[in-house]
Formats: C-alpha cells, sequence, structure tokens
C-alpha cells in the first residue's frame, strides 16, 4: 500500500487491491482501506493500542440490533476521537434551509407547479449556505419523509465542514463539478453522476469548476437501496459494480475550523482547532459512494403498451408499507421506444405518489416546451399530470418507427407524503405561472358515432 498526498491536502490510499482511480465498486459492500501501511487492525476492531496511535471509533448507521441485511456500520482509524471534532454548540440560521413539518398554510401546494432554473446571483454561497428548500415532506424529528432542495454553490468551504444528522443526503448536480472531502475518503462529482452522503458523516465541499448548480433529496427515513428487481431478474437498471466508494483519505492539520450540523432541523455551529477529516484507514459498510447515471441499463416495453415508470428506479427508500416507497429516485434517459400501436410517452394519470422532477440536461418527451435544463416541476399526490397538447398531437400520429430517445436525462423524487412548498419555491423561485394552462387546448375529441377504425 502507499500513499498519495493529494492537491487538495488530503492523504488518500493509492493503489489498494480493486480500486479503480481512487474507488471501490459496489453497493453496499463491506470495504476495507488504509492511507498508511498498516494501519488497519487485522482480526478484530478494537485493539489494545491502534497503529501509529490512532483510535478506534464505530460509526453506526442503523440500529445495533437491526438484521444482519440491514445492519451498517464502519469502524474508523482516527488521528483524534470524534468527540474532540465538536466542542460547546450555539444554534445558528439557515433561512433558506427548511426541514419538515414546514407548512405555511397561506401557500397553496395543491396543483401542477413547474420552475424555471433558480439562477445564480451575485451573493458568495457554500454548499451549505447555498442550499435553498423546495419542498418538504413527513417529518424530520419522526424520521420520515424528505425534502427537495436545489443548491446553488459559488465558492469553496474552507476550514469549515458540515454533517447532517437528520438525513442521508441524495445529490444530483446539474452544472459544475464539486469534490466532496468525507471522513471516509474523496468522492470528485460532475453532471450525469450523483452521490449519497451518509447521516452522520462529515464532509466539505469544494468547487472544481463553477459556478455549480444542482438538486439534493434529503431522506429522513430508512436509507436508499437498490430496488428489488422481481421478475427481471439480477440483471440492469442500476448495478451495483458502478457503484463507487472511495479509498481511505485523511487531513492531518492545524486550523481554526468551523463545523456545522444540521439536527431535529436546526442549524448549530462548533469551532475546534484542526481538520475533523483524520480517519487514516476503516472498514465497513456504511460510507459515501457515487454513481454514473450513464451506466444505468433501462429496460422498457418491446411490443406494446407501458411498464410503470418504476421500471426506471434507480433506488429506493422503502417505508413501513411494503411497495411503497418513503422515497423513489427514479431516472428517464436516452432509451429505445419500440412499442407498436402504443401512445409512447408518459400516459395521462394521478397517483398516491407526489412527484418532484428535475431535468438535468435535454427535452423530455412528455414536455417537449417549457421543462428546460435546470427546471423543476411538482405534480403532488392525486393531482392529475401527463403530456401537453404538442405532446400529445405528435405522439398520436407518429409512424411508429423504432426510435431513438436522445439527448434528454430527467430525473424524479418521489414520495408517499404530500410534497409541501417552501415560501422560497411559492414566492421567490422562478415558477412558470402559465405552466397549469399547457394542457387547456387538449380538444375534445369524443364522438359518440364512430369507433375505432
Amino acid at each position: 500500500m502507499t500513499k498519495d498526498r493529494t492537491d487538495h491536502g488530503m492523504t488518500r490510499a493509492n493503489s489498494a487491491c480493486g480500486t479503480t482511480d481512487g474507488y471501490m465498486p459496489g453497493f453496499g459492500n463491506d470495504f476495507e482501506t488504509e492511507a498508511l501501511p498498516g494501519a488497519l487492525p487485522q482480526g478484530m476492531n478494537s485493539p489494545q493500542n491502534c497503529e501509529y496511535g490512532l483510535y478506534a471509533e464505530q460509526l453506526s448507521g442503523t440500529a445495533f440490533t437491526a438484521p444482519r441485511g440491514q445492519n451498517e456500520r464502519t469502524w474508523c482509524y482516527r488521528i483524534r476521537p470524534s468527540v474532540r471534532h465538536v466542542s460547546r454548540f450555539a444554534r445558528i440560521e439557515m433561512p433558506y434551509w427548511k426541514s419538515a413539518p414546514n407548512i405555511n398554510p397561506d401557500t397553496l401546494s395543491l396543483g401542477q407547479y413547474r420552475w424555471d432554473p433558480v439562477p445564480h446571483g451575485d451573493e458568495k454561497l457554500t454548499f451549505v449556505t447555498g442550499m435553498r428548500t423546495m419542498t418538504t415532506a413527513g417529518d424530520v424529528n419522526t424520521q420520515v419523509g424528505m425534502a427537495t432542495h436545489v443548491y446553488l454553490i459559488t465558492e469553496s468551504m474552507q476550514d469549515e465542514y458540515f454533517y447532517s444528522a437528520d438525513s442521508e443526503l441524495l445529490v444530483v448536480p446539474q452544472e459544475g463539478r464539486l469534490r466532496f472531502c468525507t471522513e471516509l475518503g474523496i468522492i470528485d462529482l460532475e453532471p450525469k453522476e450523483i452521490a449519497i452522503l451518509p447521516r452522520g458523516m462529515v464532509f466539505r465541499v469544494e468547487l472544481i469548476d463553477g459556478p455549480a448548480r444542482g438538486f439534493v433529496c434529503e431522506n429522513y427515513g430508512q436509507k436508499f437501496d437498490l430496488p428489488s428487481r422481481g421478475p427481471i431478474g439480477a440483471n440492469c437498471l442500476a448495478n451495483p459494480r458502478d457503484f463507487k466508494t472511495p479509498v481511505a483519505a485523511f487531513e492531518d492539520r492545524e486550523a481554526h475550523s468551523r463545523v456545522i450540523i444540521k439536527w431535529g432541523g436546526q442549524f448549530h455551529e462548533t469551532f475546534i482547532d484542526h481538520s475533523p477529516l483524520d480517519v487514516v484507514a476503516w472498514h465497513g459498510n456504511y460510507a459515501a459512494c457515487k454513481y454514473d447515471l450513464r451506466t444505468f441499463s433501462p429496460v422498457g416495453a418491446i411490443l406494446f403498451d407501458h411498464p410503470d415508470p418504476s421500471i426506471f428506479t434507480v433506488l429506493t427508500a422503502p417505508s413501513g408499507t411494503p411497495g411503497t416507497a418513503n422515497i423513489d429516485f427514479v431516472l428517464f434517459r436516452e432509451r429505445w421506444m419500440v412499442a407498436e400501436n402504443t401512445f409512447r410517452p408518459p400516459w395521462y394519470h394521478k397517483n398516491i405518489m407526489s412527484e418532484l422532477m428535475g431535468n438535468i440536461y435535454g427535452i423530455y418527451d412528455a414536455k417537449p416546451e417549457g421543462f428546460v435544463p435546470g427546471g423543476m416541476s411538482l405534480h403532488n399526490m392525486m393531482i392529475p399530470h401527463g403530456p401537453d397538447r404538442d405532446a400529445f398531437e405528435g405522439a398520436s400520429n407518429a409512424d411508429l418507427k423504432p426510435e431513438f430517445l436522445d439527448n434528454t436525462m430527467s430525473f424524479m423524487f418521489e414520495t408517499r407524503f404530500p410534497q409541501h412548498l417552501t415560501d422560497f419555491a411559492a414566492y421567490e423561485a422562478p415558477v412558470q405561472d402559465d405552466y397549469v394552462d399547457c394542457w387547456v387546448d387538449l380538444e375534445k375529441k369524443f364522438d359518440g358515432t364512430k369507433g375505432v377504425k
């Protein structure tokens, strides 16, 4: 095992077995990695004395007694125990980052909404201060539900660190590359990729190029998992080997540092005299990871009709009701359309799930106009929605040859809970007031004297 001093100040493992460019493949694997040779104990977790004078510490992502297949924990071997990474706490305000329940009775969340991209301004913003909450659902204190956010970033976090005790964060970049320096390693992230940052894990976010904008799903409930494929079998959709977990990396740096913690929907700060990113070695299955959305292998109809859109689920966070998710993360990417005698775009429907969509790039086939890259839409539970008139007419009269749906990547955060608009989403974000009118031109075509020929 060799070590590599990176240009961002962290010493990380290099040439570890099974790694590719500083990452280890697999989803939910039991990994092990060390940035200094011999730093990782073998055959036990908590030796009387750790190598290099390190401290052994466990980070648990589930209850100790969770079933074995769901139990998640990582043993960390660090320069200081994490009790040294916090001091006295003080409440601070993050006025644009909201948690559920956040219901303004004067704000109407019932309806169909769509927004243009939230624009960059002149304000200097980091990953934390640049978070803009769009919707909240459930209750952060009972650990059910979620929130959706847009982030705007113009500068890196300098001697500043963050973790959420409330939630794991699913990060979906739309423009600009980011570097997440986490306790367990380094993740470089670009548009068309996503990252999962576990609850309780400390990290710092740096701009690789900017400014940056993207989306975040904050998951209060059970953590994201791969969906059960059922009759699909063992392959396609998101394959476990395409998820990448970083090798160990650490900072041994004395510097006045600020740590921001989100806990119970409130924000707190504490100050320390060193970097908290000091894990020299670790092993376990509770870690940050990233995934390239271009490796998602869609499955669809090859003769007629549609499977349900759940066929495009990348990740799911289950609820207490089997088959009904706390959150689904669904991806609509490039794919072949071949169904015969079929209306190929998504059909008109209303359902129990509340759907917030975002456009990463290109054109979404059900809304060829108005749903632009960086934009969002919200169709809450039991609110009807579907293709606009142009999409309906085009698909109803198209020559149904095999067609490659190109230049498209949109996603959906959907939840079993109603999503309530924040004041920012209702009054400050660039909402398209005329979005609901996209269906008014749909014509009555009924003629009781004519059947289908």
